[in-house]
């Protein structure tokens, strides 16, 4: 099944079952995005998951159940920088990034922070002028860089 009409099926059944990604995610025990990422055939259904999905979720069919146990093809559309809530997201990253690099560093060293032992949750606050908000909270391993020492091989 292509990757496209797997998400529309998913997305369908996720829909019809009246559940938010935050009703599924509490549920679970899972972060909100890491739930949709599930349904974008981003993410890999792990076994611990799947009875309890299958329940909040009656539409997934077997067969839709069975790609989502599959390694996924993480991929995006270029095309979807388009959409102005990702360009913005896209803005943040580039406009922030120096920074945010600077001060991890500063605080960690040199490294990169996990996109593998990563966690990502969405949340709506209210601002102190009584405005709707929304805090991103990414939770990421920090990776440091290694030097590459010379590793010596025996062949036999």
């Amino acid at each position: 099944m292509e990757k496209k009409e797997l998400v529309t099926k998913l997305l369908a059944a996720r829909i019809a079952s009246g559940k938010t990604y935050d009703e599924l995610g509490e549920a679970l025990g899972l972060c909100n995005v890491y739930v949709a990422q599930l349904f974008h055939a981003q993410a890999q259904l792990k076994p611990e998951s799947e009875a309890g999905l299958v329940k909040l979720v009656p539409g997934l069919s077997k067969d839709l159940v069975a790609e989502m146990r599959k390694c996924p093809m993480r991929s995006y559309d270029p095309t979807i920088i388009q959409e102005p809530n990702i360009y913005r997201m896209t803005e943040v990253c580039l406009h922030y990034g120096d920074s945010i690099k600077e001060v991890m560093n500063e605080k960690f060293g040199d490294g990169i922070m996990s996109a593998i032992d990563f966690k990502i949750t969405l949340d709506k606050i209210k601002g102190d002028k009584g405005e709707d908000r929304m805090v991103v909270t990414m939770n990421g391993k920090f990776l440091p860089h290694i030097q590459q020492n010379k590793q010596t091989v025996s062949v036999k």
